[in-house]
């Protein structure tokens, strides 16, 4: 069965065919101006679901994931994240790829940056007007929204009816109200950024002496908002790629602006499909950095671990709503602990003298490839994930039952379960089956620094001999202990 993906462009599920050897796939990445929380790590976990599911069946896969490095909430950030708006970009990017290595995300082939593709920006927005789809105001760059014959397509709205984008003194600049930005003229307003402050910011007149700038034919100045995607998708997968996925919040006008810009500038489609990811609401209301109703991905790991909250947000596919809830989250705790300990049993009762290669059990091999087929049809299904849960869950109950009900084990039957669970489980849903729990490997991490505490008590003592013992144990135990001016480290 071919894998057949949503377009929301079209309204229509398709069979991916891909464009070229590899497939294609763009997701909008996050602007570094606050950490991200569980509705980012959403449409995180089911990209990199897409890949891994690729990856099974077979694909080569050019996956492209950007950072926003260069935004007004990036210097309303200045002097509470970082000195400047680059240092604050920076100390974001190391907590998203942290975050991103935490929660066991598949790498990306590349991750962009708008501050190192400004030469590609520029470019694309002087083939836009010389082709006559933007024009120059006040040393500002606009789209001519009135020149693309499609606009409006992918969110079903009609030019005429637009309300205006961008800020209020852009108005008098623009052509028609709902022209939008391909390059603004000078930095950054400090009117536009107090708003976004926290308690911690610095003076906005100081913080937007950091704002980046760059030399362009139109004057100094910085890239517009959706340019930047247009431009590094298609300086990275061509004119035209296989999957943008992003969240149903940027339909309209990001995506919508991303289709008009590339499609204007190359004359190709931007893209084949549009895979837009349900938000993650907390009430009734998104989850969001600027409601503050979230829970961060490094805490939300630190309280119910990977594994669960992977869980949790597979448990429903990726174009409906999801909401978060305690009751959600123990939900995925209760379901993630059914498919980790039927994993368990089939490990432990196949690595045993109860199980036998002569002893067939046709109910549990049944439930094998019923298992393999129903996810395979799941995940062709437009990557239905709930489903596919479902047919591990059914496997699951196939596995007690055996391990219930069989004096003698089928060998055969639970081998070919637990393949089931890793090649399904944890190489397409990134779940950890039987390995050491992120509550093991903290406490872990904890008793190592209560040694080394204990370690710096004797040294202050002057009890060096015993200081010196305590790092040796620590040694023949793998922990090798680091000593600087700041005090003592460990790696395990």
């Amino acid at each position: 069965m071919p894998l057949r993906l949503n377009d929301t462009r079209s309204g229509e599920q398709r069979p991916l065919e891909p464009v070229g050897d590899a497939v294609t796939i763009y997701l909008c990445g996050l602007t570094t101006s606050d950490p991200a929380h569980l509705g980012h790590a959403r449409a995180w976990v089911h990209t990199d679901v897409l890949h891994r599911w690729l990856v099974h069946r077979g694909y080569d896969v050019r996956h492209v994931e950007n950072f926003t490095d260069v935004n007004e909430k990036i210097v309303a950030r200045v002097g509470e994240d970082g000195a400047s708006e680059a240092a604050v970009g920076r100390h974001y990017v190391a907590e998203f790829l942290r975050d991103m290595r935490a929660l066991r995300l598949e790498r990306a082939t590349v991750y962009p940056r708008v501050t190192e593709h400004v030469p590609e920006v520029i470019e694309m927005v002087e083939t836009l007007l010389e082709e006559g789809y933007a024009y120059e105001s006040g040393g500002s760059v606009y789209f001519d929204v009135t020149s693309f014959p499609d606009y409006g397509e992918l969110s079903n709205q009609d030019v005429e009816e637009l309300e205006a984008q961008g800020p209020e003194d852009e108005q008098a600049e623009k052509r028609h109200p709902a022209d939008f930005a391909l390059w603004k003229a000078d930095g950054v307003d400090p009117t536009e950024i107090v708003e976004h402050q926290h308690e911690d910011a610095a003076d906005p007149e100081d913080a937007c002496a950091t704002a980046q700038t760059w030399d362009s034919p139109w004057g100094e100045g910085r890239p517009g908002w959706h340019i930047e995607c247009s431009a590094m998708a298609t300086t990275h997968l061509g004119d035209t790629f296989d999957v943008h996925v992003a969240g149903e919040d940027l339909v309209f006008p990001h995506n919508e602006n991303e289709i008009a810009q590339a499609e204007a500038a190359t004359g190709q489609r931007f893209t084949n499909h549009w895979l837009h990811v349900g938000l993650l609401e907390s009430g009734d209301e998104k989850m969001s950095s600027s409601l503050g109703n979230f829970y961060t991905v490094d805490e939300a790991i630190e309280r119910f671990g990977i594994d669960v909250v992977r869980t949790f947000l597979l448990s429903a596919t990726y174009s409906e709503k999801q909401t978060y809830s305690e009751a959600a989250l123990e939900e995925a705790t209760e379901r993630f602990e059914r498919l980790e300990r039927g994993y368990e049993r089939a490990v432990d009762l196949a690595d045993s003298p109860d199980s036998g290669t002569k002893v067939h059990d046709d109910v549990l091999h049944d439930a094998v490839t019923d298992a393999r087929e129903s996810f395979s049809e799941a995940m062709n299904d437009d990557l239905n994930t709930r489903e596919a849960f479902a047919a591990l869950l059914e496997l699951t109950a196939a596995v007690h039952e055996h391990c219930d009900e069989h004096e003698r084990a089928d060998y055969g039957g639970l081998r070919a379960a637990i393949d089931v669970y890793e090649d399904l489980g944890g190489d397409v849903f990134g779940l950890d089956f039987g390995g050491a729990s992120e509550g093991t490997v903290d406490l872990v991490e904890k008793l190592v620094k209560l040694v080394l505490e204990l370690r710096e008590q004797e040294r202050e003592a002057g009890n060096y001999e015993r200081a010196d013992e305590l790092r040796d144990e620590l040694d023949a135990l793998g922990v090798t202990v680091e000593d600087s001016e700041d005090g003592p480290g460990f790696r395990l």
